[in-house]
């Protein structure tokens, strides 16, 4: 495969056509600026799962290095809902969602919608489930997500034998260009991929190892 320099003014044109393609982004009111393949987004929007999208669009744009988001989330076309509203809303969405085990999270909304999730789950997909489904919750601003994985205690070499396993399988992962280290559940991944899509690929596989309590990624992305 020919790879192509891509230059910061390609990039930023591809981000707006990411952008008119996903049917999740709504922005008219976004600005996009890149520097060294970093990409700054900036402006406004209706909710914090329309900006969330707007992330994940810039970082699917091949030659991305990284995202700032930047995007300010001001609800428009509806009352402003009250804390206390907002907090019953976010409550009953984590208890309808079937990916979230229930009673194990607690959501705290803080002024101006921003919601703080804290409790335990087994897995990382259970951790982000709870926040993919608080996101579009109405008057929610922004989420910080506090949750914390519980696993049993396995041998940090058999965890990372796994996982090196399992990069192995993947076909989105190169092998050789990914390094592991675990240490009491924590696994360290390092070495230079050649996407951020590639990057988070790699950090998944991770998260989906027996005893993996936390994911550290310095991953370096060079297109």
């Amino acid at each position: 495969m020919t790879t192509t320099w891509r230059t910061d003014t390609d990039i930023q044109a591809d981000v707006f056509d990411e952008f008119d393609w996903d049917p999740e982004v709504e922005v008219t009111d976004v600005g996009v600026e890149v520097d060294d393949a970093v990409v700054t987004l900036t402006g406004t929007v209706n909710s914090y799962a329309i900006k969330w999208a707007a992330e994940r669009a810039a970082l699917r744009v091949a030659g991305v290095r990284a995202v700032a988001n930047d995007i300010v989330v001001k609800p428009r076309g509806f009352e402003p809902r009250s804390d206390a509203e907002i907090a019953r809303a976010v409550a009953d969405a984590l208890s309808w969602s079937f990916d979230v085990p229930a009673g194990r999270i607690q959501a705290t909304v803080e002024p101006s919608g921003n919601v703080v999730l804290e409790g335990t789950v087994d897995w990382q997909h259970q951790r982000k489930a709870a926040e993919r489904v608080v996101r579009p919750v109405a008057g929610v601003t922004s989420v910080v997500n506090r949750i914390r994985i519980v696993q049993p205690t396995i041998a940090s070499d058999a965890i990372r034998a796994g996982i090196e396993q399992a990069f192995v399988r993947d076909a989105t992962v190169d092998a050789g260009r990914v390094q592991v280290q675990v240490e009491a559940g924590t696994v360290h991944l390092t070495g230079t991929v050649r996407s951020t899509a590639e990057r988070e690929a790699a950090e998944q596989v991770a998260w989906r190892s027996r005893g993996v309590t936390d994911v550290t990624n310095e991953i370096h992305v060079a297109p």
